[in-house]
């Protein structure tokens, strides 16, 4: 990417250029001085050049027409973007005792640099394609270093072909061997110094992310590795060190990681500097260019490599401009830490600015110029680093200041809720002496109320039991009437029955004669009706037997609902509690509910049977609501209950064709405090604490309902109950 945020003025930079040189003709070819070019940096004024934009011309064809070819004027020459087969010539004479000097082209992004060497006899040749594998190089180095020999006095000319579908810069330079491999050396030092400090600040800030979990550390440390890459790739040590030998990737990369450092900077700035809190429009247009880099990326893929690179060159000059507007925006609104972002942004745009100016010829071409860009980025990584850390303080500050107000938030609610507590104990301790002083009888049965609360507080503070004690004291009540309306009859007919003993004993011990003491039996026997008498006793000991054994039966129903003897873990039957469950709630059914019960042969399961009943209790009383709601007095309402079991686990289905419920209801059906029913009605509990009885049963309980057709809910139990599972008394 760093590459290309130069190339947004290179056409009329470029243009400008050509207009020079086409405007010098070669009129003879100056020969260059081994003894002088060896001891110079460049020898880019020594050069000629000729673009051949037919790119048709052979070497042959460019070697006969040597008047096409136009002196250069620069120290490096810019060759520009073009498909072009650039040639460079120059003619060299040794007037040295060496037998070897070395042609060093120090740009190591050039995709092809075949070196023509001409001697009076012969045309000696190297080519080198940057795509090719790396260790088939003369030299293993990314620069392009080639060995010309030459005998003492003598001269040869030699053709360079350049080719590129990039930014071209010929950086030739001729030395001896040792001191090449000094000068490279010495760059190759600087280079590694800057990936080293590169590496240290993207392994240090994923440090950091690990520990704070900030995402900003994670998208800077995505946006460091991708400049990294990118610099690595400008300057060769990607293709020398990570892929010598893949071709694909050494066409390619520069452009893939200039697309790729973009979108890394582009969404490290947005994270940054919040661009969708505080600038959101500017938010959109950041989020444009990620896809105009996308769309280079697709482009180079599909074969149009000069085309994404070109993509890449302009949106990058777009980018830059845009992250520097958004930047100062940010900063205008307040936003602290992008006063470190603009800062660091500045002086990277400003390495991109002489790095530019250097190419053409505006500042001097030398080791502060070459490598500004990734000098630039370096100081850019750490003043971003700092940002970091100082957004860091300022989220941690703004922590503090809101934990303060929520401190005083909190302190305020206690105060408020001591008064209220304060209140509220005056108003229960005055309820209370009122209910005292009105019926101590009531205040003895409140007593046994506040234990039985104790024992159900799972059980909605004892509302289903309210709604619930009519029902039982009308079921205890008919048969207790059944048995009280009988005993005074019999009490009558046990009296007379007594009387007719009586005078048969005085009968019998008079002095008549057995047939007289017959006769006046028999007589006092029809005036009594003896005979209706006993048939009369009969019925009414059988009446209070009834009674007696209904009422028994309820109590031993309650019994087994309530399990108040049964506060440990214990092997129940679930068939024993849900027919509990229906004798507690009969009453509710008002003979125009129809209850049809399916119950398989369950096995014994280890749970809390009182805890249990209560939620069957909750869930049927709900269904008999939704019937009552969706009937009222007429019949055809009807709850359905069908047990079943496999071998770990017993499922239960209670179901209704009351109301049913829509979606917004289904979904808080079991949150405390949720109901359906009107006011005082009901606490908006019981379904909660049926759900938390069954997760703490390690059991599931799920739901399925319909809008006006009805509800079904499915428990599933396991018959062997884990231990860590508790339930609260």
């Amino acid at each position: 990417m760093f590459k290309a945020y130069y190339m947004r003025g290179k056409y009329l930079m470029l243009l400008a250029f050509m207009c020079l040189v086409a405007s010098i003709r070669v009129k003879g070819q100056d020969t260059i001085a081994l003894s002088k070019a060896i001891h110079e940096n460049f020898i880019g004024k020594d050069l000629y050049i000729f673009q051949d934009s037919s790119e048709s011309l052979s070497f042959d064809q460019v070697k006969a027409t040597r008047n096409i070819f136009k002196k250069s004027i620069s120290d490096v020459p810019n060759l520009g973007v073009s498909k072009a087969n650039n040639w460079v010539k120059f003619l060299i004479k040794n007037d040295t005792e060496l037998g070897k000097v070395t042609l060093n082209i120090s740009n190591p992004i050039i995709d092809i640099a075949n070196l023509y060497i001409v001697r009076s006899n012969r045309v000696d040749s190297i080519k080198i394609n940057n795509s090719d594998y790396f260790t088939n190089r003369p030299y293993k180095h990314q620069f392009y270093l080639y060995d010309i020999y030459l005998k003492k006095n003598e001269k040869v000319e030699c053709f360079v072909k350049l080719k590129s579908n990039q930014q071209i810069l010929a950086p030739l330079s001729l030395a001896t061997e040792k001191k090449i491999f000094q000068d490279i050396s010495v760059s190759d030092s600087r280079t590694s110094f800057y990936l080293g400090i590169m590496l240290v600040m993207l392994l240090y800030n994923l440090f950091i992310y690990f520990t704070t979990r900030d995402r900003d550390y994670l998208v800077y440390c995505h946006y460091n590795f991708w400049v990294t890459l990118t610099q690595a790739t400008l300057l060769g040590f990607s293709h020398r060190f990570l892929w010598p030998e893949n071709k694909w990737l050494a066409e390619n990369m520069v452009i893939i990681c200039g697309a790729m450092s973009g979108i890394g900077t582009i969404m490290f700035s947005i994270s940054f500097l919040r661009t969708s809190l505080y600038s959101p429009r500017l938010s959109l247009l950041l989020y444009g260019t990620i896809g105009v880099y996308i769309t280079s990326i697709i482009v180079l893929l599909v074969g149009h490599k000069p085309v994404a690179f070109q993509i890449v060159n302009v949106n990058a000059a777009i980018v830059s401009i845009l992250i520097m507007i958004v930047a100062w925006v940010v900063y205008r609104r307040n936003f602290a830490p992008a006063r470190y972002f603009l800062l660091s942004w500045t002086i990277f745009f400003a390495s991109i600015l002489v790095f530019v100016a250097k190419d053409y010829g505006i500042v001097p071409y030398n080791a502060f110029t070459l490598h500004s860009v990734e000098i630039g980025s370096a100081l850019e990584a750490v003043f971003l680093s700092f940002a970091l850390a100082g957004k860091i303080n300022t989220l941690k500050k703004e922590k503090e200041l809101s934990q303060l107000q929520a401190l005083k938030v909190a302190q305020e609610n206690e105060r408020i809720i001591r008064e209220q507590n304060v209140v509220l104990e005056q108003r229960v301790a005055e309820r209370t002496i009122e209910l005292k002083e009105s019926n101590e009888e009531l205040n003895t049965t409140l007593e046994h109320l506040k234990q039985t609360q104790s024992q159900l507080v799972d059980s909605e503070k004892m509302a289903s039991l309210g709604q619930l004690t009519a029902g039982i004291a009308h079921e205890i009540n008919n048969p207790i009437n059944f048995v009280t309306s009988n005993v005074a009859p019999l009490k009558r007919d046990v009296k007379m029955l007594l009387d007719v003993i009586h005078t048969i004993e005085e009968v019998g011990l008079s002095a008549d004669a057995q047939d007289e003491k017959v006769r006046k039996i028999e007589e006092y026997k029809e005036e009594m009706d003896f005979d209706y008498l006993k048939i009369e006793i009969d019925h009414l000991l059988k009446g209070i037997h009834e009674g007696a054994s209904r009422t028994a039966e309820i109590v031993k129903g309650l019994r087994i609902f309530s399990r108040v003897d049964e506060d440990d873990l214990k092997r129940a039957d679930i068939n024993e509690g849900l027919d509990s469950t229906l004798i507690i709630i009969n009453n509710l059914l008002n003979n125009r509910i129809v209850v049809s019960r399916e119950y398989a042969n369950l096995p014994l399961i280890e749970c809390y049977p009182g805890k249990l009943n209560q939620v069957f209790l909750n869930i049927i009383s709900n269904g008999i609501h939704a019937i009552n709601k969706k009937f009222g007095d007429t019949p055809g309402g009807e709850v359905k209950i069908i047990t079943s079991h496999d071998e770990e686990h017993v499922f239960i289905k209670i179901s209704d064709n009351g109301t049913g419920m829509d979606e917004k209801t289904m979904r808080k059906i079991f949150e405390p405090f949720f109901t359906t029913k009107e006011v005082g009605e009901g606490t908006g509990l019981g379904m909660s604490i049926a759900y938390n009885t069954i997760k703490k049963h390690n059991g599931i309980i799920t739901m399925n309902s319909t809008l006006g057709e009805g509800t079904e809910f499915i428990i599933n139990l396991p018959v062997i109950h884990k231990l860590e599972a508790t339930i609260p008394v």
